[in-house]
């Protein structure tokens, strides 16, 4: 596991062991998700009202249900303010991912985004199954490599565009992978060694581990937070995999190495899940 090429929160390189375990070759689809919607009345974070004790300071007129959503802009602007690309937006939510007004109708194999890690959770215990730690999940996604990439060393083989990252300048200008511009159907790009779909690019993906920036043992046993942790804006989670906002000048994170920390009350346009058994 790890890096030292890249960030400082990857390294060390180290050995971690995992148990035997089988992962889902696709993160969860909007079709899936609507499934256990529709199976257990489930209403995910960013529908729900916001708790004012959780969000001090914040107007009250500003808690209420919503979500962040990317907006490119209209050029280049100073990459170490992410308040210039993500934007509050009341209404939105897995079933209306951009805001009251769009809709997945449409995208049934594209993965689910607006999903926080309650929600991701949630779908998990529904199908009798968990999310996989950190190290379960980098395991997958290197499928037997050691390379920079789960593909190799380089991260266009022969010129082929092997994930859905950010083609062209973030945050403003973006030419599309493959044609796609934000999330794509699970299964447009090639699969790993271990036959594996979408596990870099396309979208975020939740991990069971607690978010530390150093290095610390990773526990064998794949826990949960406690219920009364899943809506705690100061508790981060490990992210891994990289989205389609990745771009090399930006996040060059699309790499199985790569990791982010997310508060475990964040629901995203790029953030998804896909579960372990």
């Amino acid at each position: 596991m790890g890096s030292t090429d890249f960030y400082p929160e990857e390294a060390p390189i180290r050995d971690e062991q995992v148990g035997p375990f089988s992962i889902e070759r696709h993160p969860v689809t909007n079709a899936q998700f609507a499934d256990f919607v529709s199976d257990t009345g489930y209403v995910t974070v960013a529908e729900r009202p916001m708790d004012p004790l959780l969000y001090p300071g914040v107007a009250p007129e500003d808690l209420v249900p919503g979500a962040l959503v990317f907006r490119a802009t209209s050029g280049p602007v100073d990459l170490r303010d992410w308040q210039q690309w993500w934007t509050w937006v009341p209404g939105a939510s897995w079933k209306h991912p951009f805001g009251p007004d769009s809709s997945v109708s449409e995208r049934p194999t594209h993965p689910v985004v607006q999903v926080s890690y309650a929600d991701a959770v949630a779908y998990a215990q529904w199908a009798k199954r968990r999310l996989p730690t950190e190290a379960e999940w980098e395991y997958a996604a290197r499928a037997s490599t050691s390379t920079t990439y789960a593909w190799g060393d380089e991260v266009r083989p022969n010129g082929h565009l092997m994930a859905n990252t950010w083609q062209g300048r973030f945050p403003y200008a973006n030419d599309g992978a493959l044609g796609w511009v934000g999330t794509s159907p699970v299964g447009t790009f090639p699969a790993n060694g271990f036959g594996l779909l979408d596990m870099i690019g396309n979208v975020w993906e939740w991990t069971s581990t607690r978010y530390s920036p150093r290095y610390k043992p990773i526990q064998l046993a794949a826990t949960c937070c406690p219920p009364s942790d899943l809506a705690d804006p100061t508790i981060n989670q490990v992210l891994k995999g990289g989205s389609h906002l990745c771009a090399p000048e930006y996040c060059h994170r699309y790499r199985p190495a790569a990791r982010s920390p997310q508060s475990v009350d964040s629901a995203t346009t790029h953030i998804g899940f896909r579960c372990v058994l």
